[in-house]
C-alpha cells in the first residue's frame, strides 16, 4: 500500500510514516506538511490512500487540499485522521468527498487496519461524539497559561517567554506543567500540535514579538531539553 501522510507538523507526519512502515514492510509513505506539498505529493506519488490532518496551518488549508485530491486524483483515497473537536470542519470534508476519519486515539496497529481496508474501497468513520466543539474545551485555562500555551505553539523556548512576560524561569516552567496537565500532553511539541487542532489559538491573545524574533525562534522551537519544559 502507498501512502501519503501530510499533518501541519513535519515531525508527527514522518513519525507517524515511519511507524507505519515497521508495522507493515509492504507499506511505503511519503510524508509532507502543507497542503501544496501534499497535492503535489499525490500527483506525483499516486498513493492508494492520502491521510491528513484537515487542520493545516493555513484556515482552509485541509479542506483546499481535499477538494483538489478528489477532484483530480479519483483513485487516491483521501482520508482525515486527528480529533473530534471541530465536527463543522469534518462535515465539510465528507461533503468533498473523503472516504474516512481516523480518531487520534487510535494505535497505530488500528490506523494500519483501518487503512487496509480504506485502500480495498471500504469507508471507516470513527464515531464523533455530538457533544464535541472546539468552543467549549473540557478545561480552563488561565490568562497566563493561555499565553504560555500560545508562545509554546508559536515556537519561543523557556528564556524567551521568561524575559518577554517578565516572570522567573521557574514561575514559568510551573506554568507549562500546567497547561501540560490541563490539555493532558506531555511534550511541547504535544502542546502546539492540540492548540492548532482544537483551534484555540484563535482565541488566545498572540504574543508581542519583535519581528525578528518571530524570524528566528521557529528553527529552534524543540531542541534539547526545552520540549519537555525543561530547559
Amino acid at each position: 500500500m502507498r501512502l501519503v501522510i501530510c499533518d501541519g507538523n513535519r515531525i508527527l507526519s514522518e513519525a507517524l510514516a515511519d511507524a507505519l512502515k515497521v508495522r507493515d514492510d509492504e507499506l511505503s509513505a511519503v510524508a509532507v506538511s502543507a497542503a501544496d506539498e501534499c497535492i503535489a505529493a499525490v500527483g506525483s506519488y499516486r498513493p492508494d490512500v492520502c491521510v491528513l490532518d484537515v487542520h493545516l496551518p493555513e484556515i482552509d488549508d485541509g479542506l483546499h487540499a481535499i477538494r483538489e485530491i478528489c477532484s483530480r486524483f479519483p483513485d487516491t483515497a483521501v482520508v482525515v485522521a486527528g480529533d473530534a473537536s471541530d465536527p463543522g470542519t469534518l462535515a465539510k470534508a465528507r461533503k468533498l468527498g473523503i472516504i474516512g476519519f481516523l480518531a487520534k486515539s487510535r494505535s497505530v496497529s488500528g490506523i494500519a487496519d483501518a487503512l487496509h481496508r480504506i485502500a480495498s474501497g471500504q469507508p471507516v468513520f470513527d464515531p464523533v461524539p455530538h457533544t464535541a466543539s472546539h468552543r467549549d474545551p473540557p478545561f480552563v485555562l488561565t490568562p497566563r497559561e493561555e499565553e504560555v500555551l500560545r508562545r509554546i505553539a508559536v515556537g519561543q523556548n523557556t528564556r524567551q517567554m521568561a524575559h518577554e512576560m517578565n516572570i522567573a524561569t521557574s514561575t514559568l516552567r510551573t506554568y507549562v506543567k500546567n497547561v501540560f496537565a490541563k490539555i493532558g500532553v506531555h511534550t511541547r511539541l504535544e502542546a502546539a500540535a492540540f492548540a492548532r487542532r482544537a483551534n484555540l489559538l484563535d482565541a488566545i491573545p498572540s504574543p508581542r514579538l519583535p519581528p525578528q524574533d518571530q524570524q528566528n525562534i521557529l528553527p529552534s522551537a524543540y531542541q534539547g531539553d526545552d520540549e519537555r519544559g525543561s530547559p
